[in-house]
């Protein structure tokens, strides 16, 4: 009893054993999520809440320690959280940003990593699908919270680089070359692009001098339209130029909403993904994804009708901008809304075709799974047969995401059509292979498989009772 008295009179451990419920509840949460495709915004939410608690919780504790100690005290430094150290640099985070393996870095040196060639992750060594790279705020957020409490000024890394990578002479050259894209002759103009497409892809400065000027990107696509309008012939080499220069563009992170809000840029990359060279076809799939990295992004473009280029692209199947056109597809269906627009578009049809003929399995059943959330979607997907080829992927697929994600939306399926269940009944009868990933699987297709199964019985007891 007396130890209950001292836990319950004492701030500090109310405040620990509160801090551990916490983390134990976020711990929870975020496991649900990362787990669960089909996890709830309310579960999200519930992580977010906990985690604000949190962090208030140990705001609120260490002011309170700060004024109980002595003043040389007061001026001692805490150390610097592991989780705000960079794996490569040693040193604390300015820029953080994740990597396509979820893992965080610091800008500068994980650019170092991949310029240099390299396509794994430093820490996991998994194989990057992608290297676009995405701020981390949640990280930046605390960073900035931390360094706060401790008095620490860090400067602000955007403006750091653009400071340091940039001389007076380039950036009157810069402008320069945008002068001759807006008023010169076809020949310099080209010339000009040309130049500005090479300098965007090696030099990260001139990236961001494209958002000192409200004027820059309207000029950079007006000879594209211009010489449409005048001559009525669509140059190729002009267009690329163009195009891939605006890809390289929106690789900057403070370019985004930018280069996405500028009136021309969604309509000519639609115009590039129909009429385009597969080199200017690709890159503009693989703007509209680095693009897309933005919420209001993704809204912006899938309104804009961009999808249904993209599915077309998909359906056309040129090995050089598949990957993109997927990834590109797989980011803007993160929002219900475009869901709806994908599958009007046709996307459930192209989709199973290619993962039928074994094309793209991999991205293309991430697609798949993420449209099986809407009804439309998960109605054509039975009509289309569907069925047999997913359940043939469980069971030969060595790839436990693709199993999962089959399951999933083998799961899905037959929730809304019972009769597609005897397709599974005889799978499980003659391999057992929905029991097998309900032993093996991840913990997402335990719990897909388990529900099959469940289903399966309850068919059977229905029957022998009939």
């Amino acid at each position: 009893m007396a130890k209950t008295g001292v836990l319950s009179s004492d701030p500090t451990l109310r405040a620990r054993a509160r801090a551990a419920e916490l983390k134990k509840e976020l711990q929870r949460l975020v496991k649900t999520i990362v787990d669960d495709e089909d996890c709830s915004v309310q579960t999200i939410d519930q992580a977010k809440h906990a985690l604000c608690a949190l962090r208030e919780l140990k705001f609120n504790t260490r002011s309170s320690a700060t004024t109980m100690t002595s003043s040389l005290k007061l001026h001692e430094p805490l150390p610097c959280p592991q989780e705000f150290i960079c794996p490569l640099s040693k040193k604390l985070m300015r820029d953080p940003v994740v990597l396509s393996s979820g893992q965080t870095y610091e800008r500068p040196f994980i650019e170092k990593w991949l310029k240099a060639g390299n396509r794994t992750c430093p820490q996991t060594q998994q194989v990057l699908s992608h290297t676009v790279l995405t701020p981390n705020h949640l990280v930046s957020e605390m960073i900035s919270q931390w360094c706060k409490s401790q008095g620490i000024e860090l400067p602000d890394p955007v403006q750091n680089r653009i400071q340091e990578g940039v001389t007076e002479a380039e950036r009157h050259h810069f402008f320069s070359l945008l002068d001759k894209l807006s008023a010169a002759a076809l020949p310099q103009q080209k010339e000009a692009a040309k130049e500005l497409r090479l300098l965007t892809k090696n030099m990260p400065s001139f990236r961001s001098l494209f958002g000192e000027s409200v004027d820059a990107i309207p000029q950079l696509l007006t000879p594209l339209s211009g010489t449409k309008s005048r001559s009525g012939v669509l140059h190729t080499d002009l267009q690329e130029d163009v195009i891939t220069t605006l890809l390289n563009l929106s690789i900057h992170d403070s370019n985004k909403k930018l280069v996405a809000e500028t009136p021309k840029v969604i309509p000519l990359l639609m115009e590039a993904l129909r009429f385009g060279t597969i080199e200017t076809k690709s890159n503009a799939a693989a703007a509209i994804f680095t693009l897309s990295a933005l919420d209001s992004n993704k809204t912006l473009i899938g309104k804009s009708g961009a999808l249904k280029p993209l599915i077309d692209l998909l359906d056309e199947g040129h090995p050089l901008a598949m990957k993109d056109v997927a990834s590109a597809i797989f980011n803007l269906c993160i929002i219900h809304e475009n869901k709806a627009r994908a599958v009007r578009d046709g996307a459930v049809s192209v989709i199973l075709k290619k993962i039928m003929d074994g094309v793209l399995v991999n991205e293309l059943l991430a697609i798949l799974a993420m449209l099986s959330t809407h009804q439309r979607a998960v109605e054509e997907m039975g009509e289309l047969g569907a069925v047999p080829c997913l359940i043939r992927i469980v069971r030969e697929s060595t790839c436990e995401r693709n199993k999962e994600n089959c399951i999933a939306i083998l799961h899905t399926v037959c929730l809304n059509d019972r009769t597609k269940l005897k397709a599974l009944r005889e799978e499980e009868n003659a391999h057992g292979t929905i029991s097998k990933l309900a032993l093996d699987g991840t913990s997402r297709a335990k719990r897909k498989a388990n529900g099959i199964l469940d289903r399966l019985r309850k068919g059977v007891n229905i029957t022998h009772t009939a």
